[in-house]
């Protein structure tokens, strides 16, 4: 008999929900009995999910928008609010940046400044956004961070700076959102297979390559976390098994940046 974990009926939206992590969260909560309104840049990779998350459930919708735009994230909102009069989860996922890892030496100016906007401004435009919906009956949030942001790395300055900023945000936003009963937590993640940004990784020999094929062959298990294990994860936060977790961030990283290995 499937354990009830408080979250059938409910509604969420899922930013960056048309590929990779954010496809993988959105597919687990259509199967809770989740209501789900997945954003993303490309109405055609849009589609393209809706037509798979369909087979799991018709209770899918697709917003297409840049996560740069604020108003974007308010639509996708409205959206959900309108179709299912509620919104109780939100998940913000997705933001992949302009480019991978590079030394901060090598970086220019406008790079630097890119690199942080198009991480950071993503992940919390959708918590701000969602807040007038969110409050009304409380809820949960959970962001998907990195964890370069606990365990520096050559070539993820900037990268992991962003990290640190949502991980820091996590914490204070729980503080701040517990008045309306919304719970805040994170997910950090590290190099993580069946993605977009997988491919991409391997697709071509370069200092992003080189990084992460050094971290592939690191990993105590003998293998990347999948999007599915990062997905099983968020989730759980999400669900009322986690009535009591608050402010936190949890690595899926499969031991690699544990200290001790």
């Amino acid at each position: 008999m499937k354990a009830d974990r408080g979250l059938e009926g409910k509604t969420a939206v899922v930013t960056g929900g048309s590929s990779g992590i954010g496809f993988s969260i959105a597919k687990d909560l259509l199967e809770e009995g989740v209501n789900v309104t997945i954003t993303g840049r490309s109405a055609e990779r849009g589609e393209e999910a809706l037509g798979k998350l369909r087979k799991v459930s018709n209770k899918v919708s697709f917003v297409s928008g840049d996560g740069l735009d604020y108003n974007s994230s308010v639509a996708a909102f409205q959206q959900a609010s309108r179709s299912n009069g509620n919104v109780d989860l939100l998940v913000s996922s997705g933001a992949e940046g302009p480019f991978g890892p590079k030394p901060f030496a090598e970086m220019t100016p406008e790079e630097i400044q890119s690199s942080h906007a198009m991480r950071f401004y993503p992940r919390i435009y959708p918590v701000h956004a969602g807040i007038p919906f969110l409050q009304k009956k409380g809820g949960s949030v959970v962001m998907i961070t990195t964890d370069a942001a606990r365990v520096p790395t050559p070539g993820e300055s900037i990268i992991g700076a962003v990290g640190a900023s949502v991980i820091l945000l996590t914490k204070a936003l729980a503080r701040e959102f517990s008045r309306w009963n919304i719970r805040v937590n994170s997910v950090a993640i590290t190099l993580t297979s069946d993605t977009p940004s997988w491919d991409r990784i391997f697709s071509k020999q370069d200092f992003e390559n080189k990084l992460f094929s050094k971290a592939l062959a690191r990993f105590p298990s003998g293998r990347a976390p999948t999007s599915d294990e990062v997905s099983k994860a968020a989730v759980f936060l999400l669900s009322n098994d986690a009535s009591q977790v608050n402010g936190q961030t949890l690595s899926v990283n499969g031991g690699l940046s544990f200290g001790g290995w």
